[in-house]
């Protein structure tokens, strides 16, 4: 992520609003009526073939939030570098999908470090939001905070919450009432190590939920070494390489609400600057396994044996490295099957002069690095990659990627720190870079971190939150008005956790079979909607839709008939075709 080369001048670093780096924590409106509907409509080029149709409306939909880092106090540190998250979840049952946001912090001149209070933001039935922390009982300033996790960890139905940070996490648990209360040290989760990403699954197969907690550098105001910028005295932010890694934990649940530390037990290893989380299920074989971006070492691949014991894989498997067998600077990550067999594949943002990277599934457990071939390369390594997601934005029925972007250190020589957001499509051979409207969100650069996907409005394609660097949260809205046919199921577990992390989902059409799966974690510092989507031409039909859980049931349903938003319950039993809950018509 951070790392600093020779450079022969400086070049300005881009200029960032005052107003947005206020010493103090900035704070969130909180309008009393839902805000208004605001007409959609497309840029000015929206007939340009595969352009990016997003429009940013987080201010005029009732969102105005600035992530803060402390930048102001000119200390130059690592911890300002790393940003925050976005997460997406219905935290109060309505149907509605609300956002959480976290906040940061800020430093002193005498090198205290304290947080500002993360965001959460009621979704108004999809035609706003209301600012609701104070409320919801969240509005800590306890942590300097960065990532947020979110899992139904003591499976009532009622959906909580980790933050991350520099400091003891935290975790929000949800008492359904529309408030919360902190937990995390009561629950047995006491850990103050710097932390990162983090992901909620059931990695032993007990039908709870489990956490998977990523640490970063072993950094502190008693380990801070000046590194030199670009002109003599010019102080900059040391890159990761300066200091040691911090070992990651695992927490497995006690059924109890409450949590043990395992990171011995599950064999976790001790050497990986984390800061992207992936769970899944890689092989698939039935359990849930975990792929880690690590920053300038080699990242991590856990195979799960089935009673939550790992084994790290990830240069055996191939995902370790790139295709010179060096270790990148790896942030975010999500799993996608662009190419359509059915096998699960890995895409990883990387820092600039490095390839983003696709480790393309060749069965058997390995994985190829494929991103020159797929035109990624192309890019040249000019970006500094974050959070990301790997769906079908434009509803063509191919998976695209989109990347937030920004540098890290304050004199960089290659690119500067404000960069252009990335849409990359897929043309069922390589991915190209989707034009952009002038003075849209993708033709105005940015200091990118966490990005989350979502359907917020329920209208059936997928929108975007991406936070940024003291500038504030945007909420891009998808307005590429594709009429095609839309599919979103959410799966409940019953016998498996209620989250459902690990669940796969076939839909078989005329044109062959989709695969989706549900994950923990993913994107860098934030969470994605666990809803699987599904996007058809309209010349491809589908046929059927077959749920692989967790727990070993396997569903059959007819899907000819299915459009729009599906809801199933895990079946009592295999080969069920019960536990079809509902369906929310287009």
């Amino acid at each position: 992520m951070i790392r600093l080369f020779f450079r022969v001048k400086k070049l300005a670093a881009w200029v960032v609003a005052a107003s947005m780096i206020a010493a103090g924590c900035r704070q969130q409106s909180s309008p009393i009526a839902p805000a208004a509907v605001v007409p959609h409509h497309s840029p000015d080029n929206a007939a340009t073939a595969n352009a990016c149709l997003f429009t940013d409306r987080a201010a005029s939909l009732g969102m105005e939030f600035t992530y803060v880092n402390g930048s102001e106090a000119n200390h130059c540190t690592i911890l300002e570098s790393m940003g925050g998250g976005v997460a997406w979840s219905d935290f109060d049952r309505d149907g509605w999908l609300d956002l959480i946001v976290t906040g940061g912090g800020k430093l002193t001149a005498d090198k205290s470090i304290s947080g500002c209070a993360s965001a959460l933001y009621r979704n108004l039935g999809g035609h706003g939001f209301s600012a609701v922390s104070r409320s919801a009982g969240i509005e800590s300033t306890a942590l300097y905070s960065h990532g947020v996790a979110i899992g139904d960890f003591d499976n009532d139905g009622f959906l909580d919450f980790l933050v991350t940070g520099y400091g003891q996490p935290q975790l929000w648990q949800n008492m359904g009432d529309g408030t919360f209360r902190e937990i995390a040290r009561s629950a047995g989760i006491a850990n103050s190590l710097w932390s990162t990403s983090a992901g909620w699954a059931d990695l032993n197969g007990d039908g709870n939920l489990d956490l998977y907690l990523a640490h970063y550098v072993n950094w502190s105001f008693q380990n801070h070494p000046f590194c030199q910028g670009t002109d003599a005295g010019d102080r900059d932010i040391c890159p990761p390489q300066t200091f040691e890694p911090l070992p990651h934990s695992v927490y497995y649940s006690q059924g109890d609400g409450a949590f043990r530390d395992s990171s011995s037990f599950a064999g976790l290893r001790a050497d990986g600057k984390g800061l992207g989380v992936l769970l899944c299920d890689i092989e698939p074989d039935g359990d849930v396994d975990i792929y880690v971006a690590n920053d300038t070492t080699e990242n991590f691949l856990y195979l799960n044996d089935g009673e939550g014991r790992f084994e790290e894989s990830g240069v055996s498997r191939g995902v370790a490295v790139d295709d010179n067998g060096l270790p990148n600077g790896s942030m975010g990550v999500d799993l996608c099957d662009f190419n359509r067999d059915g096998k699960p594949d890995i895409w990883v943002t990387n820092y600039e002069r490095e390839s983003f990277a696709m480790y393309r599934n060749e069965g058997n457990g390995q994985f190829l690095h494929v991103s020159q071939r797929l035109g990624i390369t192309n890019l040249a390594g000019l970006f500094v990659g974050f959070g990301t997601a790997c769906e079908d934005f434009d509803s063509d029925g191919d998976q695209d990627l989109m990347i937030a972007n920004g540098h890290v250190i304050k004199f960089p020589s290659i690119s500067p720190r404000r960069q252009l957001p990335l849409l990359l499509q897929y043309d069922g051979q390589r991915f190209e870079r989707a034009p952009s409207a002038s003075g849209s969100y993708f033709d105005e650069p940015h200091e990118g971190r966490g990005l989350a996907t979502a359907d917020y409005d329920s209208d059936g394609d997928l929108d975007v939150a991406i936070s940024h660097l003291n500038e504030p949260l945007a909420l891009l809205v998808n307005e590429f008005h594709v009429h095609n046919r839309w599919l979103s199921v959410v799966l409940i577990g019953t016998r498996s956790n209620r989250d459902a992390v690990g669940a796969r989902a076939e839909l078989k059409t005329s044109a062959g079979t989709l695969v989706r799966q549900v994950t923990g974690g993913g994107s860098y510092l934030s969470h994605s909607s666990r809803a699987l989507n599904f996007a058809l031409p309209d010349q491809v039909q589908p046929h059927s839709l077959v749920i692989h859980w967790p727990a070993g049931a396997v569903q059959k349903i007819d899907a000819s008939s299915l459009s729009g938003q599906v809801t199933l319950i895990e079946p009592v039993a295999t080969g069920s075709s019960s536990g079809f809950s509902r369906q929310v018509p287009r």
